[in-house]
């Protein structure tokens, strides 16, 4: 594991060897009461960190508007003018998000760097491979994950140059094998906490994939602090997708559902089941694993480790505990059934 440099986002603090969720709204930031209604959305569903665009000064009122209406962390996302930034700042933001080498020169860079000293805000430098420095792309000749860690730690340079360390660093990337060569080589020559994302992964479906491999790798490698799932989606999908990232990891909390990929033998609507009982306990919290198998004869064998579980047979299925039988419940009872004996743990 990383020796991560402590930094606090509100009140979170990075570093600590838990991974936090972000998602980021996808409502113009002059709709405020649209933004709120997300904002609440994905607070909600466990959303503990909520990124939202402020392009203009004007818009900081947004950052007010949101921390008055949720409690988790606030950040802004800043492109080109460092006065957002300071309005921002000013407005209560919880972190900057800026790429310091766009937002016009080293006093500016300084002006932000001393408003977030001052109010304790911490700054995620946000490296993208699709808009990499013209000097980087052509020492390099195209993104590499040797020139999207040189331009994080240029940035970071900036920064520290501003008497600035309260420094949170991404470097991301469409390209899934270029993303997580570039965090594991970041990972090495930095101890500061590391936002992971895969940008611009695609729609639900391409987007998780593209997703779960590349945050999912840097997860086991025991690289990353806070996630974002990038999805042409609902930003709570995202939420969603990131907690069964951590899940899958042995890093999240909540219910893992194990199910069977049915074969001849299955003689009960599996797959319907399934997708129920994943529908049913998408919010429940406890950290236990639900086995959904379809072979009466297979099931609570295959599936001893889950806490709980039910295996189809013919018309009907076998409740288990632990690998052992509790009883046969008729098919139109299955998931009732089984939700009563989750309640119960």
């Amino acid at each position: 594991m990383r020796n991560v440099k402590k930094v606090k986002c509100g009140g979170l603090e990075f570093g600590n060897g838990k991974i936090y969720v972000q998602s980021m709204l996808n409502v113009p930031a002059e709709n405020v009461e649209k933004s709120v209604e997300q904002a609440k959305a994905l607070e909600k569903v466990g959303c503990e960190i909520i990124r939202a665009a402020v392009p203009r000064v004007e818009d900081a009122k947004l950052i007010t508007a949101l921390k008055n209406a949720v409690n988790v962390p606030i950040v802004c996302d800043i492109h080109f003018d460092y006065k957002i930034a300071l309005a921002c700042v000013e407005a209560g933001v919880d972190k900057v998000r800026i790429n310091p080498g766009n937002i016009g020169g080293a006093e500016k860079v300084k002006a932000v760097a001393d408003a977030c000293r001052k109010r304790g805000v911490p700054i995620r430098i946000g490296v993208n491979g699709g808009s990499l420095e013209k000097e980087l792309l052509a020492k390099y000749g195209k993104p590499t994950p040797e020139a999207l860690t040189e331009s994080a730690l240029n940035h970071v340079k900036l920064l520290n140059d501003a008497d600035f360390d309260d420094i949170v660093i991404s470097i991301k990337s469409s390209d899934v094998k270029l993303m997580i060569e570039a965090y594991r080589l970041l990972a090495g020559k930095t101890n500061y906490p590391l936002h992971l994302g895969v940008t611009e992964a695609g729609t639900e479906r391409m987007g998780l994939i593209k997703s779960s491999i590349g945050i999912g790798s840097l997860l086991c490698d025991g690289i990353g602090d806070t996630v974002r799932v990038s999805l042409t989606a609902d930003p709570v999908k995202e939420v969603y997708a990131a907690r069964d990232i951590l899940k899958a990891c042995g890093m999240g909390t909540g219910v893992e559902i194990v199910s069977c990929p049915t074969c001849g033998r299955t003689q009960i609507d599996l797959i319907t089941l399934a997708n129920q009982v994943e529908e049913i306990l998408k919010d429940v919290d406890k950290p236990i694993k639900v086995a959904v198998m379809g072979c009466v004869v297979n099931g609570p064998g295959e599936a001893r480790e889950a806490d709980i579980g039910v295996a189809g047979g013919k018309g009907e299925g076998l409740i288990f505990k632990k690998g052992e039988i509790l009883r046969k419940v008729p098919e139109n009872m299955i998931l009732s059934e089984l939700k009563k004996e989750i309640d119960k743990l």
